[in-house]
């Protein structure tokens, strides 16, 4: 049974630790970005070294008390915030966020999980390199919150999840015990793979405090291209014709909606448009190309075969780099949008290639018997991941429609569920989605799930609440 973090816990660990690695809690810490929770913490607690960290823990596992830990805040199911149970010590690694090394000839970074994704771009453009991961929060979310929540992004379609792009991680464990897994081989038998049962396990399992990460050759080419579609289906059809044309060189692959545009244009309307009549249906596509290839020309070749094919009816390449940031921009605000609009219930979904195109359609006549609703269905395309947003009609309140949030998750994740999908794609459980978890996942999978907790968490201190049920 877990106990509350009292000031003497916390003097205690004055006693280990400099004073500027603990203070009081801001609004900020205690809030998550959509505002569904609000957290608690007797003191954020931010260790400078992996030997600090590995103190906290030990003090924490010993008095059993809570440890919720803290990246840049931006994730979106409520990991990061613990709004019940006893008081827990909120664990943020900022102090943390030294680049460690970069081998450019060995495509491999080392970085501390308090590091900020930006800067980890930015680190590897120096050496001339790609970090591919990347998201619309690269400013503040940090390496160890995306490793926790194994987090997605733009780029997976062509590099893979946060998990896809780590060799190796850094761990600190519920009793303060410190694994030293900072691995840069690309090739490791020896036994179960530790690095890959932490990396989306949203800290419920140990805390990263570091990670061996996989880099990437800057194309030498980039371009960009916004194409009309029809229907989802041929968006579907388009993205295997680019693939057939470009292989590997397609490095995403988003599908947006109308109503996304009009968000834009209702909230955020300093944000140009590329369209002066928003189609129903558009598709943003990103290439990057080996030496000797033109990513514009590709794109052309592209847009025409598709043209005749009767998959595109209008489109645009991206002449300048001013202009591939603004056909990005223009994806990349469409969650602000959404969070000014307001939605009743958000859902980050994944499906079977095949099968997107008929969720898409069922998924709205179902929701058409449920109420009259606007959805905003936009995301990655390429992989599969939906976020598929149900809002209320214009000029009215989310609020108003709070009694049908539950049908409405729920409608859409029977459906997804239904068709082989998932209901957690790429922003993990966190608490949001503990119940969604039981009611979908496999019996065994739980099973097994909670007996690693168990075993790795015995006195249940790790970001109590996220993933499992406390107690559970």
């Amino acid at each position: 049974m877990l106990k509350d973090a009292d000031q003497d816990f916390v003097d205690q660990l004055r006693a280990v630790l400099p004073e500027r690695a603990i203070r009081t809690p801001e609004a900020r810490h205690l809030e998550e970005p959509r505002g569904q929770w609000t957290g608690q913490a007797a003191a954020v607690v931010a260790p400078g070294s992996v030997d600090e960290v590995s103190a906290v823990l030990r003090a924490c596992n010993d008095a059993k008390i809570g440890v919720v830990p803290y990246g840049g805040g931006t994730g979106l199911v409520g990991g990061q915030v613990a709004g019940e149970g006893p008081l827990p010590i909120l664990l943020s690694l900022e102090r943390m966020a030294a680049i460690r090394a970069v081998h450019p000839e060995e495509n491999v970074i080392e970085v501390e999980a308090g590091a900020i994704l930006q800067d980890v771009h930015t680190a590897a453009e120096a050496v001339d390199r790609l970090y591919p991961l990347s998201i619309a929060s690269k400013g503040s979310a940090r390496i160890g919150g995306l490793l926790g929540t194994n987090a997605g992004g733009v780029n997976v379609l062509r590099y893979g999840n946060a998990r896809d792009l780590c060799l190796g991680v850094e761990v600190v464990l519920a009793d303060g015990r410190v694994w030293n897994g900072m691995s840069r081989l690309r090739k490791d038998n020896t036994g179960y793979d530790l690095r890959n049962l932490m990396i989306g396990s949203e800290g419920t399992l140990g805390v990263i405090t570091a990670a061996s990460l996989k880099l990437a050759p800057r194309p030498a080419g980039e371009g960009t291209a916004l194409m009309v579609v029809d229907s989802p289906a041929a968006a579907l059809s388009l993205l295997a014709l680019a693939r057939d044309r470009m292989g590997e060189g397609i490095s995403a692959f988003e599908i947006m909606h109308r109503m996304g545009l009009e968000f834009l244009t209702e909230k955020l309307p300093d944000i140009r448009q590329p369209f002066d009549t928003p189609p129903e249906w558009f598709v943003l596509i990103d290439v990057g190309l080996a030496a000797g290839l033109d990513p514009a020309e590709a794109l052309e070749a592209l847009f025409a075969d598709a043209f005749d094919r009767g998959l595109v009816s209008d489109g645009m390449i991206a002449q300048s780099e001013t202009q591939r940031h603004e056909f990005w921009e223009v994806r990349e605000q469409i969650p602000e949008a959404n969070r000014r609009v307001g939605s009743i219930s958000s859902h980050d979904i994944s499906l079977p290639m095949g099968a997107v195109a008929t969720f898409i359609e069922q998924g709205g006549a179902a929701l058409a018997r449920l109420g009259d609703f606007r959805i905003n269905c936009f995301g990655h395309l390429g992989d599969g991941n939906l976020h598929y947003n149900v809002f209320p009609p214009k000029g009215r309140d989310k609020s108003e429609f709070h009694n049908l949030r539950d049908d409405i998750k729920t409608c859409v994740h029977d459906l997804v569920d239904a068709m082989g999908g998932s209901v957690s794609a790429e922003h993990g459980i966190g608490r949001l989605k503990v119940g969604d978890l039981e009611r979908y996942g496999h019996p065994v999978k739980l099973e097994v799930m909670r007996g690693i907790k168990a075993l790795l968490d015995p006195n249940g201190i790790l970001n109590p609440g996220a993933v499992l049920r406390a107690g559970g």
